[in-house]
């Protein structure tokens, strides 16, 4: 290139630009606020974490070799505190991660500082933090047995001595292994009206005496493809907090795979939840609390795929709910939840269970599910529309005692089987409207309590369509039914039955 094509020796400043020296370009970089980042290995420039950070200035990184610090640190702003080493993998994080360790040095009196205290704009990258406060393994297994029964109903918002604690300061956590502390592993917590909003990425936590990940108190952290096991309370759990929680696995906790309470309102997608000693998702305590909980599986634990209680008021929707032991989706103790288009199938109980709670249950598919596709009991008050039952093993649709079932479009079904389809039982309540109900038993539906049955359509082979039990109540107006011998045998039941417009049909055969 010549003189006359460079830019620099083209403009009028080329030439005196050039002889300007090393130092007096040295000047013009300080005078324009301009700083370079340092990295400060440990232990060889110092001996201890701390007296680097101590040393550091924002921008710059700690860099620490393998090995085991028994120290507690706290970070400075904008300082990354990593481990050395690359991203291979190890037994359940990174390799650097395991072999480069942070020792709270357990139960200290006095001392409630976290094993590692995060700063704002800090990054916590790679390690393995434990022993900070004291972990009882003996306490641990036995609320484990209890599946976490005789567990007290603590808040989740008990920041104890945590592993990692994040007080009011938006700051990133990745790859780490946080275990065996006496409270929460990665405990977060807004102050005041200040923003909390860290990032909590591919960390595991486990065996910590409190939750793997605890969000409370105004925190909107981003929690995401963290694993968390074997923690005494929730694998990650909300107290007051509004946090993104995405592709998260949670397994082997003592109480929720994830657990939501205190006017939490995060919103919960795309994780797995399976084999917790209680609900995969759990929801709780007030009106307040109004998570969003989407698109997760939650499968093999052993209550409820997802549970719903205390007055909650969540979203559930597009959930799929498989294996567990008691319902797939079950909502109590005045919950109101919206359930939306979820897949809940072989369950213990239910596919979705109100038992005294008032849900809205819209869309939903529940097939092969142990008791009912769709069960309100205990004083439950549930509206029900456009669902699919499929084959469950008693009953599509139950409605016992003194509960209440609005339900209209529904699709209810079996194959084979001796139980009716839809059992309104021991002074229930239930408003059947333009649900298409198919296959055997002893009856389509079974009146004994009070039922309005308007415009469905009914098929089977059985005696009765429905089957109105003494001292109940019905109107039934407008039905179809094909198969049956009758449409309506209210023999027992006499005046207190309304039966006009309705229509039995002989089954006709598809071509």
């Amino acid at each position: 290139m010549t003189k006359s094509q460079c830019p620099m020796f083209g403009s009028r400043f080329g030439a005196r630009a050039v002889t300007l020296g090393i130092g007096a370009w040295a000047l013009v970089i300080a005078a324009s606020g301009v700083t370079f980042a340092d990295t400060i290995h440990v232990p060889k420039d110092h001996a201890t974490i701390q007296a680097a950070i101590d040393a550091a200035k924002a921008g710059d990184t700690v860099l620490v070799a393998a090995g085991t610090y028994r120290e507690r640190v706290k970070l400075k702003d904008g300082v990354t505190l990593r481990s050395a080493g690359d991203d291979t993998k190890g037994k359940l994080g990174l390799a650097r991660a395991e072999a480069t360790v942070i020792d709270g040095g357990g139960a200290i009196e006095g001392n409630d500082h976290p094993a590692v205290e995060m700063a704002e704009g800090a990054t916590l990258d790679g390690f393995s933090v434990t022993n900070a406060g004291a972990y009882d393994d003996k306490l641990w297994q036995h609320h484990y047995d209890t599946h976490g029964n005789e567990q007290s109903h603590a808040h989740i918002g008990n920041f104890g001595v945590p592993g990692v604690g994040v007080t009011g300061v938006n700051c990133t956590l990745v790859n780490n292994i946080v275990h065996h502390n006496g409270s929460t592993g990665i405990a977060i917590r807004g102050v005041d009206d200040k923003r909390c909003a860290p990032v909590v990425r591919n960390n595991v936590t486990y065996r910590n005496m409190g939750g793997g990940i605890g969000s409370m108190h105004g925190s909107t952290a981003w929690i995401e493809s963290n694993t968390c096991f074997e923690n005494f309370y929730a694998g990650i759990g909300h107290d007051d907090a509004s946090p993104i929680v995405v592709n998260n696995t949670c397994y082997d906790n003592v109480r929720a795979g994830i657990g939501v309470s205190e006017g939490a309102c995060p919103v919960v997608r795309d994780n797995k939840c399976y084999k917790n000693r209680r609900a995969g998702i759990g929801i709780r305590t007030g009106a307040e609390t109004r998570p969003v909980v989407e698109n997760n599986h939650c499968y093999e634990n052993d209550m409820a795929g997802i549970g719903v209680e205390e007055e909650a008021e969540p979203i559930i929707r597009g959930n799929h709910c498989e294996r567990n032991t008691l319902a797939g989706i079950g909502c109590r103790e005045g919950a109101k939840p919206i359930v939306i288009a979820n897949n809940s199938h072989d369950n213990g109980a239910s596919g979705v269970g109100a038992d005294g709670g008032e849900p809205i249950v819209i869309d939903n598919v529940c097939k092969a599910n142990k008791s009912a596709g769709l069960g309100v009991s205990n004083g439950a008050k549930a509206i029900l529309v456009g669902n699919v039952c499929e084959d469950n093993g008693m009953v599509a649709l139950g409605v016992p005692g003194d509960s209440e079932a609005i339900a209209i479009g529904n699709t209810l079904s079996r194959t084979g089987g001796m139980p009716p389809i839809v059992a309104i039982r021991g002074g229930g309540k239930a408003t059947l409207v333009g649900n298409t109900i198919r296959g055997g038993g002893i009856a389509a539906v079974i009146v004994e309590g009070n039922a309005h049955v308007i415009g469905n359509d009914m098929e089977g082979a059985g005696r009765n369509g429905v089957w109105v039990w003494a001292k109940s109540e019905a109107v039934i107006v407008g039905n179809t039914f094909r198969g049956y011998q009758r449409g309506v045998n209210a023999d027992q039941a006499g005046e207190s039955v309304v039966d006009t417009n309705n229509k039995v049909e002989a089954v006709t055969e598809k071509k």
